[in-house]
C-alpha cells in the first residue's frame, strides 16, 4: 500500500518526533540512514527546528556540480552537520515537491507546524548550471 501523505506533512511529523531531541546529534547520526528520502525528510525537519531553536536568520544548503553538499547557517559563521550526499541530494527533491517550484529560481512561503503552533518560513531555490542552493529564511 502506498503512503499518500504529502512530503510537507511528513516533514512536520518528523519535527514533532524530534522537537525535544539533541538536534545536531540527530543530524550527525543521519550517516546511518539508508533511505535517502526518509533521511531528507528528517534532515529538513531537524534543520528547521535547529534554526528556530538557535534564532537563525537563514540556513543554506548548497549542492555542487560534483554532487557534494555543504550547509551554512547565517546566525554565525559555522557549518551545521551536513547530510550524507544521497540524503543531501534528496533534500532538493523534497523541497521542490513541497514548494512546487519547477524553474531554476523561485521562493515560496512555508508554514511549518510544530505541535500546537506554527512558524512561517520562506524557502528559496536557486539553480546555476549543475549547482543548486536552498535557503530557509526564518522570521525575525
Amino acid at each position: 500500500m502506498l503512503d499518500k501523505r504529502s512530503l510537507h506533512l511528513k516533514v512536520q511529523e518528523q519535527a514533532d518526533c524530534f522537537v525535544t531531541a539533541d538536534l545536531l546529534s540527530e543530524m550527525a547520526g543521519l550517516v546511518k540512514e539508508h533511505d535517502s528520502e526518509e533521511g531528507a525528510l528528517k534532515w529538513l525537519a531537524l534543520a528547521i527546528l535547529h534554526g528556530i531553536d538557535r534564532n537563525a536568520k537563514e540556513i543554506s544548503i548548497r549542492r555542487k556540480a560534483d554532487g557534494g553538499v555543504s550547509v551554512t547557517a547565517k546566525y554565525r559563521e559555522s557549518e551545521l552537520p551536513k547530510p550524507p550526499s544521497p540524503i543531501g541530494r534528496k533534500v532538493f527533491d523534497v523541497v521542490r515537491d513541497i514548494t512546487h517550484i519547477e524553474g531554476d529560481k523561485g521562493d515560496m512561503p512555508f508554514s511549518f507546524g510544530i505541535r500546537d503552533s506554527s512558524v512561517e518560513l520562506e524557502m528559496k531555490l536557486d539553480r546555476d548550471g549543475a549547482e543548486e542552493e536552498i535557503i530557509l529564511n526564518f522570521p525575525a
